[in-house]
């Protein structure tokens, strides 16, 4: 506080005019009245400011005040010092004093220097895409994000549009609670540029206002996005053309107000006022009365402010129509741009995250951006929170991806740090899940054509792998957690598939393409002051310095590499996620050990079957493999897939378990992956190569008995027997005898033996008695010797089966060998013995037993007896007796059995030796242990022996029933009964008696107790009373009725016990008491026997339960209490529904009812009310209301209610009755629909180009008779053409109308012939028509857009292999029909491939070919393909040829299904590759056999089937591969030196070629088998097959060479392969190396163009750096563009139809003013004539105008060819020298298109006209061309004047009017923008060069990179070894051709019989 001083000092010097001046406002007194006195402070201090304050304002030298600016800074001596000029302040009684009235405030606020500095930031960085008002609102949302940055609570941001003209005009309104706005920050606000990061100084500045950079946070989210002090002026501005700031800054209580207007800056600067200089308004908060009419809404937005701490509005008006129309239209949308913007701020770090189990983070955003679009009074608003949007980019890439893969990057020091997430988006089934934008169906990223997705597209988009044509750009890159939408970042190096062909083998490069990302940065990374591009991220990302790592758990890891980490992370997605083969008939899991990984080896899911490619493969299904070692045929096992699954699952791939065929011979299944399955594999072919060999197998074994003693089948035998010798022989199918299975390939078969098994047959299970395995032996074969001593009774087996040697499998290849069987049967012998049987453990004395003997023969086994037998007992102690004895069967029974003697209690027992003899036995007697006990139980005893005794009811009872216990093992037990509870009556005690008994023992008397059972001392009664009423006793159960919403006080209870005695209330006892209507229980009370007061319910009718319970409701009281109404308090009107329509009835009755406080119906009404009730309404027709009385409702029924006239609206209707008033309020809308109106439409007259929208569409509104519009959203609105040929390409062509009454039809396409149409609109209400307007347009043909591409070829050509196309003719055909001849010829590409596709496009394999230049002779307005080579493959092949038209559009001709042919027969060949035969002369067929189902063909050179036509023989002989002819030859299996086979269709087939068994030959020598074709057809000579083969003399060595060959075949097709790989690297590095001196000579080339035309390139060449320069010369060129120059104003309506050239006011452009006027004034008749190519288009517009247009066809016109000189020019020379710069007026004239037929047309219009400088000239020019008998034309000055060509001149008619008064042909664009475009052109060019070059360069250096990496050296490395280890192998091999060769000069001299010979020892 400051007090005035008596010592204050005078004014020191005068005010001088000019000086500092300051305004003050007293507002001291809390009134709304102010003063404001102006005080120059110049010269003066704060002593002699506060003296002349008093002074002025006349304030008491006691009373107290303080002096403060409006920002409630309060003044002292260094503060008064640093006060500006016309600053403003306030007199207060205190700091914190409301003001009581508004202040005004003025300030200034000049741009600050940074628009200077950073103005080309924009210029040079902005982005393109400025078409979604999201974006400037954005920059208002995020000055509020900083705001409310320092908020505890939550973050509340609202945008409300309002567009409701009943509140006001239309405005915007952003509105926060952020820390609010000083009026000094309010000032910095306005100024352009004063960015947060200009630090204030002073002893005004706050400490809070300075800039601190905030914390790193994740996803670095710190709300500091508000910058540059640009965005919020540039959206504000963008939106409308005035802003109002209201604002309220924290702990201060004044609310501060600026108003911002283009309107006043217009003003300012028109009257020279200063333009930066307004007021800010200074008020409380909620005083609106400075708020005109016609923005009355803002008192809403100002009646909120109270209670508020802090706030900013921001209000913007004067808004553009196209901006209201797109916030309605597109609420959707744009909301859903700016949900994406600020996604993490709206859902935090982790996104929008649906799905269920998403992690959560702990602290969810408390930031609620909510949107409010108010347009109407009777609709209902549009309210929507941001945090609702679920359908914005990030949470669909969020809600699709099915994992993340999370990694930073440091961009060096000071750089700043990036975060990344990358999400991967599978295939499902079949489709791609990567998401599409929400408003364009084709792809997120393209947005150029979102309308145009080609039904290309459609068939390929759920198609594995087909994302989009071209490639996404992967990463939305976020700048302080903010969306940047102008830039996107494709990929790095570690993430591009071509940057990682070497690690991610095996990934299909499709995955690749289903990763989405994210990049999170901070502000070290800068973006334009728009916020919409980086200016360097993504330069700086790329930069060789930045270092990315791998995220994991939240935390950097610096384990790895992330490349490789990348790598196998998309692997992972693509094995897991991607599903693309079902799998079906889930079978189980298992672990598989064949696996070498263990942790690889469980779980395998197994399925019975596939679904893939189309097909659909089982188990037990036939198939084959391609691409294994060796090829299987067999049948599938098992489909296995690597998880845990338990049903039908999608999936990439799996295995498939194949067990090869025949299972004899092979005995083997191998699992191969699924892609090794051939499709084209037939079951025919799999069959016949699995049948082959199967009569060769093991089908029968041969038994033979040695001694003659065969033994029969199901022989019964004794014990004893003898079986055996045996000798076995086992058959094949043949007859044959086999100790081996066949062999397979080289080699021996499998060894075979016979194993015999004796099998005995018991009870439970059989027992193998003997088991041998003989092997095959040369003489006896199979041999078993006898078998002695078969003692077992019981059946035998005796089996005979044939094993594998060694593994004694009984099967082979899951065939079973051949057995044989025999059963046989052995018979127990006589009785010699017995046992006896098991008795019982314990007996009773006295009690009879039977003993059970059982009879056994010598060797055990259960018997007969033959005789009859006595038997005798025995035992110590003990006297035995028996009755008798009986036989059954192999048992002896000795019965009744009896001992008698002295034994121990039931608690102990003795045990007995009983011997029992049968004699005549060999074994008489045996002896057996008995135990006896006691006899049976007699009698009973119970204790105590008391016959009665008392207890209490409710306690226990000791020793009494009902209960059980068990006494046998003790003979004795004690009971204990439950608690007795009984029902006392009157207090008495109750007598009750227990039994005692045996149930076992019925025989034993029962024992009979007495019981008596006294009363209770606990509490079983409870009593209910009220003190207040003596009569009122609640009972249990009782209803009561009470007042509604009374209360029901002082009720007491009381307990009594169940002998009816009052028990005395204890704290314990109410501690037990519990009621159910309340928790807050007072004990205290409770002890004193009094309950809780009880509310009764307020609703009638509602009936509630009461109750009071002690201990747990063993003792209760319940009663329900019943509410009536009150007395009456209002009257009730019910109205049946809220809404009526104008002129109708409301419908249903109007209910009036007198009701309580609480709404009960209270019924008081009488019938008589009708007659006084009374209802009024403004526009009410009571004619038709009645009043009618409801008796069962006691209620009186309003009906007949209608309103005539009026507003649409609320309606008040007042109902009065008695003293009861009541008003209701309804809605009155619009009547029934009876008519459409076109409300919006574009321009008429409306001309489309075809194929072309309209960009303002149809806005219809549905109206009433009145006028009215009308909402009823039942009508239907049609949109409807005539005639009707036009296609209409709308969103919609039928559509009910809106909540509004409207429908909205955008146009987005017109196609159809050209000509005139109509848009009809018409309604439909219940099947009636409604009628509507209807919009006249004219279509007209796009000359400019191609349609299609015409394919002219021979068609008649054969397309033979190999050969070359026919030329290939493309025409680019426009709209109008005519050739279109702009396009560069690298846009159109010819594509082939083999097959047919099924959709419109190329497939990925097709092949791309370029166009040719045209040829002389070659028409130039299509593109020519020629010299392009047919496939070498035959069969079915399509072209199609296409035109790129821009980055994202390209045209298809149709598909050209051709078939190429083979071309000439030239060899026979075989169809697959046949290996290198290995041969030998022993008997085995195998090692004879040189081919086996071989099919030969005859081919043409490319290995094509070329002979189907062809037959005859092929002449199959052997040669030497030397050439010798005297050496020894083998012989064919027929002992021929050759074999024909018949060739048919071109074909020949050779089941199997073999040589003869001991055939001749030179041992170790190669031989060729010659195939020579011999066909019926004359002339043609075809090349033979040549097999070379390796003969041997010896089984062993042609096994051991076979398998060198097979090595040396496989080592040179290996080296082959190599060797292709290698020389495919050496030759792709020349071709990039060639292509990269191109790439750089082109770059030089064009280099040297641009500066030849004075265009710097910057060193070092920088993209960048071309694009500004691209920019800047664009912008210059648009800069020309704008400058207004001359036009020709009559519009064309014709040009662009089909053979319309145009009017001829529009063919041409003149420089010159004076030329352009004096010749258009010449032929001012001719400018609006239509020139037409054709008479037959000239005839259609003069049809169609009625003949009111003039036309001129140019094929009727004639003019002389080429340009004649000037008439005083002859041979070439001047006849006089002319003066007045004389030429004719045609060359001066521009044609922009078509110059030849324009060229054609001023020929004939102009003629030789000539143009020259003045009159004087013109005379004398004309006499002088006279003088020389030369006829000359007429004359044009470029002063205006004629001369005609007979030479008159002079008067009004030689005279032209002023420039202004004619339509003068256009003026061209001035050579500079030429000039500029060429440049643009160039640098372009030059750009696109650069970027090939580098592009070049990096493939070039990765291929060096490649051929040099660790993979291809070993690939070298590998060659060089497998040559090392050819060249062995050759050697070894010639070493021993070289031994075999010795070996057969010895043996060469011999007869055959001897060769034989040696032969077979050899074979032995």
């Amino acid at each position: 506080m400051l007090t005035s001083a008596s010592q204050c000092r005078s004014a020191a010097a005068s005010l001088q005019q000019g000086e500092k001046k300051i305004r003050v406002y007293d507002l001291r007194l809390e009134t709304e009245a102010k003063t404001c006195k102006l005080f120059k402070i110049a010269g003066r201090d704060f002593n002699d400011f506060l003296q002349a304050l008093h002074k002025v304002f006349g304030i008491p030298s006691s009373e107290t005040f303080v002096v403060a600016t409006t920002d409630r800074i309060v003044l002292d001596f260094d503060r008064f010092k640093e006060l500006q000029d016309d600053t403003t302040l306030y007199l207060l009684q205190h700091e914190h004093q409301v003001l009581p009235t508004a202040t005004v405030e003025n300030i200034s606020f000049m741009p600050h220097y940074d628009t200077l500095i950073k103005g080309g930031t924009y210029e040079y960085y902005a982005s393109e895409n400025k078409e979604s008002l999201a974006y400037p609102l954005a920059e208002l949302i995020d000055n509020s994000l900083s705001a409310t940055a320092k908020n505890t609570g939550t973050r509340i941001i609202e945008i409300r549009m309002q567009f409701d003209e009943s509140l006001g005009k239309p405005a915007v309104i952003v509105l926060d609670n952020g820390r609010g706005m000083t009026t000094k920050q309010l000032n910095k606000w306005a100024v352009y540029r004063h960015s947060k990061f200009t630090k204030e100084t002073g002893s005004f500045a706050r400490r809070e206002e300075d800039y601190v950079r905030p914390d790193p946070v994740p996803r670095s989210l710190n709300s500091d996005i508000s910058y540059f002090g640009v965005g919020g002026k540039q959206a504000v501005f963008h939106f409308g053309n005035v802003v109002r700031m209201i604002s309220k800054p924290v702990g201060l209580p004044d609310v501060h107000e600026l108003v911002l207007s283009e309107e006043e800056f217009e003003r300012k600067e028109k009257n020279k006022e200063d333009i930066y200089s307004t007021t800010i308004l200074n008020r409380k908060p909620g005083d609106f009365s400075h708020v005109s009419e016609d923005e009355r809404f803002l008192r809403t937005i100002i009646d909120e402010e109270r209670g508020k701490e802090s706030f900013t509005a921001v209000v913007i008006t004067g808004l553009k129509e196209k901006h209201i129309s797109f916030l309605k239209e597109n609420f959707d949308a744009w909301t859903r741009h700016l949900a994406h913007i600020y996604h993490y701020y709206i859902h935090g770090i982790n996104g929008n995250d649906l799905r269920q189990g998403s992690k959560k983070t702990a602290q969810q955003p408390t930031i609620d951006i909510q949107i409010t679009l108010r347009e109407k009074p009777n609709k209902c608003p549009r309210v929507l929170n941001l945090r609702e949007v679920d359908d914005d980019m990030q949470t669909l890439y969020i809600n699709s991806a099915a994992d993340t893969f999370e990694f930073k990057a440091s961009a060096g020091p000071g750089g700043g740090t990036v975060e990344g997430v990358l999400r991967y988006h599978p295939f499902l089934y079949d489709k791609e899940t990567y998401p599409k934008y929400p408003e364009d169906p084709k792809d997120p990223k393209d947005t150029c054509n979102a309308n145009a997705a080609s039904s290309e597209n459609d068939n390929l988009e759920n198609e594995p792998g087909v994302v989009t044509q071209e490639e996404r750009k992967i990463f939305e890159c976020f700048w302080n957690g903010r969306l940047i939408p102008g830039t996107k970042v494709a990929e790095f190096d570690w993430c591009s598939r071509k940057h990682n062909s070497r690690t991610a083998s095996g990934i299909p490069p499709e995955c690749y393409r289903r990763l989405s990302g994210v990049l999170f940065t901070d502000d070290n990374f800068q973006v334009t002051t728009n916020k919409m591009t980086f200016m360097d991220l993504e330069l700086k990302l790329k930069n060789n310095q930045t270092i990315f790592s791998l995220v994991q758990n939240g935390q950097k890891s610096f384990r790895g590499n992330i490349q490789k980490e990348f790598t196998q992370w998309l692997r992972t997605c693509n094995e897991n996620f991607d599903k693309q083969i079902k799998f079906v008939g889930f079978k189980e899991i298992k672990t598989r050990t064949d696996v070498p990984t263990k942790k690889m080896q469980h779980p395998w899911a197994v399925f019975s079957a596939i679904e893939w490619g189309g097909k659909t493969y089982k188990t037990g299904q036939l198939v084959k493999t391609h691409n294994t070692n060796p090829i299987l045929y067999g049948k599938v096992v098992q489909f296995l897939l690597y998880g845990n699954f338990d049903g039908d699952v999608y999936a990439t791939g799996g295995q498939v378990e194949v067990s090869r065929e025949p299972k004899a011979l092979w005995d083997m299944n191998k699992i191969v992956p699924i892609s090794k399955i051939d499709k084209t594999a037939t079951d025919e072919a799999i069959k016949k190569n699995i049948d082959s060999d199967s009569e060769k197998l093991p089908d029968k074994l041969n038994v033979e008995w040695p001694n003659g003693n065969p033994l029969q089948n199901n022989a019964i035998l004794s014990a004893g027997t003898t079986l055996g010798p045996l000798k076995i022989e086992i058959l094949n199918k043949r007859g044959e005898k086999l100790s081996r299975m066949p062999p397979v390939g080289q080699g021996k078969g499998t060894k075979l033996c016979v194993k015999l098994t004796l099998l005995h047959h018991g009870l439970k299970s059989d027992k193998e008695l003997a088991a041998y395995v003989a092997p095959h032996l040369a003489n006896t074969g199979f041999w078993f010797k006898k078998m002695d001593h078969l003692t077992e009774l019981g059946k035998y087996t005796l089996n005979l089966t044939t094993v594998v040697h060694e593994t004694n499998a009984v099967s082979f290849g899951g065939r079973a060998l051949p057995r044989f069987t025999l059963k046989f049967t052995i018979k127990e012998g006589e009785a010699a013995s017995f046992d006896i049987s098991a008795m019982s453990p314990t007996l009773r004395v006295g009690v009879p037993f039977d003993i059970p003997l059982q009879i056994k023969d010598g060797y055990g086994h259960s018997t007969t007896l033959t005789s009859k037998l006595k038997p005798e007992l025995k035992c110590c102690g003990l006297d035995l007796s028996y009755e008798t004895f009986s036989s059954s069967g192999t048992t002896f029974t000795i019965k009744s059995v009896k001992a008698r003697g002295k034994v121990l209690n039931y608690q102990q027992s003795k045990s007995y030796d009983l011997e029992v003899t049968l004699p005549g036995l060999k074994q008489h007697t045996k002896t057996i242990k008995i135990s006896l006990l006691p006899g049976i139980p007699h009698s009973l005893h119970v204790k105590p022996e008391e016959t009665s005794i008392d207890v209490e009811n409710g306690d226990q009872v000791k020793g009494f029933p009902p209960v059980v216990t068990d006494c046998s093992s003790t003979g004795a037990g004690q009971l204990v009964t439950k608690p007795i509870n009984l029902k006392i009556i009157k207090g008495e005690q109750q007598d009750l008696k227990a039994q005692f008994v045996m149930p076992s023992y019925k025989n034993i008397p029962l024992v009979i107790k007495g019981l008596r059972v006294l009363p209770s001392t606990r509490v079983s009664v409870m009593e209910l009373y009220s003190q207040d009423n003596e009569n009122l006793v609640l009972r249990n159960s009782e209803k009561i009725e009470w007042i509604a919403g009374g209360l029901l006080e002082n009720l007491f209870y009381k307990l009594y016990d169940e002998a009816d005695r009052e028990v005395p209330l204890t704290a314990e006892i109410a501690s037990m008491i519990k009621v159910n209507w309340t928790g807050d229980v007072f004990v205290e009370d409770l002890v004193q026997g009094k309950l809780p007061d009880l509310q009764v319910p307020k609703r009638v009718g509602e009936q509630r339960f009461y109750q009071v319970s002690y201990q747990d409701q063993s003792v209760s009281v319940s009663f329900t209490i019943v509410p009536r109404p009150d007395e009456p308090e209002r009257l009730n009107v019910a109205l049946p529904q809220t809404t009526v329509k104008l002129g109708e009835i409301l419908s249903g009755n109007i209910s009036l009812e007198l009701v309580d406080q609480f709404d009960n119906l209270t019924k008081t009404l009488t019938p008589t009310c009708v007659n006084h009730i009374k209802v009024e309404a403004e526009g009410l027709d009571k004619s038709a209301i009645t009043f009618k009385w409801q008796e069962s409702s006691c209620a009186a029924m309003v009906t007949g209610i209608r309103f005539e006239s009026g507003s649409l609206g609320p309606r008040e209707l007042r109902f009065s009755y008695s003293d009861f008033v009541e008003r209701v309020s309804i809605k009155v809308t619009a009547g029934l629909p009876a008519q459409l109106k076109l409300i919006s439409a574009p321009e008429q007259p409306l001309q489309v180009l075809n194929d072309h929208g309209i960009s303002k569409p149809f806005v219809v509104q549905l109206c009433d008779d009145w006028g009215n519009p009308s909402p009823d959203q039942r009508v239907v609105v049609d949109l409807k053409t005539s005639p009707p040929g036009l296609t209409v390409k709308t969103n919609v062509i039928s559509q009910p109308v809106n909540a509004e009454g409207k429908a909205s039809f955008v146009v987005n396409g017109l196609s159809g012939p050209k000509g005139c149409y109509q848009l009809q609109f018409k309604g439909s209400f219940n099947k009636k028509p409604i009628p509507g307007p209807s919009v006249s347009l004219t279509v007209l043909p796009d000359p400019k857009k191609p349609v299609s591409l015409s394919v002219e070829y021979d068609t008649s050509v054969k397309f033979f292999a190999g050969s070359k196309f026919p030329v290939f003719s493309v025409t680019v055909v426009s709209d109008e029909g005519s050739p279109i001849t702009t396009f560069n010829p690298a846009a159109v590409a010819m594509f082939i491939w083999d097959g047919v596709s099924s959709g419109k496009k190329p497939p990925e394999r097709a092949i791309e070919l370029k166009c040719n230049k045209p040829m002389k002779n070659e028409k130039n307005d299509c593109f020519h393909f020629r010299d392009k080579e047919i496939p070498n493959k035959v069969g079915k092949h399509t072209i199609q040829f296409s035109l790129r038209i821009d980055k994202n559009d390209v045209l298809y001709s149709n598909q050209i299904r051709i078939n190429v042919v083979a071309n000439q027969p030239v060899k026979l060949g075989p169809v697959s590759q046949t290996p290198t035969p290995v041969v030998s002369y022993s008997k085995d067929i195998a090692s004879r056999t040189l081919v086996e189902n071989m099919t030969l063909k005859i081919m043409d050179l490319y290995g094509n089937p070329a002979g189907e036509d062809l037959g005859g023989k092929v002449i199959i002989t052997i040669k030497s591969s030397d050439g010798e002819r005297n050496k020894s030859f083998p012989l064919f299996e027929t002992g021929a030196s050759s074999l024909a086979i018949n060739l048919v269709e071109g074909k020949a087939h050779i089941p199997r070629l073999a040589i003869r068994e001991n055939s001749p030959g030179d041992n170790s020598s190669t031989y060729i088998l010659v195939f020579k074709p011999e066909v019926y057809a004359h002339l043609i000579t075809l090349a033979a097959f040549e097999l070379p083969f390796l003969f041997y003399n010896d089984a062993q060595n042609q096994q051991k060479m076979s398998e060198l060959t097979r090595k040396k075949d496989e080592l040179s097709s290996a080296i082959e392969k190599y060797n292709e790989t290698l020389r495919t690297y050496k030759e792709l590095l020349g071709l990039l190396t060639t292509s990269c001196l191109n790439a750089s000579k082109k770059e030089a080339d064009l280099k040297n163009e641009l500066c030849r035309r004075k265009v710097t390139i910057p060193h070092p060449i920088s993209a960048q750096h071309i694009d500004a320069l691209i920019k800047k010369k664009s912008t210059e060129a648009e800069e020309i563009q704008k400058v207004s120059r001359r036009v020709f104003p009559v519009r064309d309506n014709f040009r662009g139809q089909a053979e319309v050239l145009g009017m001829v006011g529009h063919l041409a452009v003149v420089q010159d003013d004076a030329a352009a006027w004096v010749i258009s004034w010449h032929i001012r008749g001719d400018m609006d004539c239509v020139i037409t190519k054709t008479t037959e288009a000239a005839q259609r517009i003069y049809r169609d105008t009625q003949g009111r247009q003039q036309v001129m066809a140019l094929d009727s016109v004639l003019v002389s060819p080429g340009n004649r000189p000037l008439p005083h020019i002859r041979n070439g020379y001047p006849l006089f020298e002319p003066h007045g710069n004389p030429v004719y007026a045609r060359e001066l004239l521009i044609y922009p298109c078509d110059p030849e037929s324009c060229d054609i047309v001023f020929k004939n219009i102009l003629g030789d006209t000539i143009l020259i400088d003045d009159l004087d000239s013109a005379n004398n020019y004309r006499r002088a061309v006279v003088q020389n008998r030369i006829q000359c034309p007429t004359i044009l000055t470029r002063q205006g004047d004629r001369v005609s060509g007979r030479g008159k001149f002079g008067g009004a008619q030689n005279r032209a009017p002023p420039m202004a008064t004619l339509h003068m042909f256009g003026a061209p664009l001035p050579q500079q923008y030429h000039s500029l475009m060429e440049q643009i052109e160039l640098l372009r060019q030059y750009c696109s060069a650069v970027s090939k070059r580098e592009e070049i360069e990096r493939e070039r250096d990765d291929h060096v990179k490649k051929i040099a990496s660790p993979d291809v050296q070993q690939k070298e490395k590998d060659l060089e070894d497998k040559k090392r280890q050819l060249r062995e192998i050759e050697k070894e091999l010639a070493s021993a051709s070289a031994k075999g060769m010795k070996r057969g000069a010895v043996d060469g001299g011999q007869p055959s019989s001897s060769i034989s010979k040696r032969a077979r020892q050899s074979s032995t």
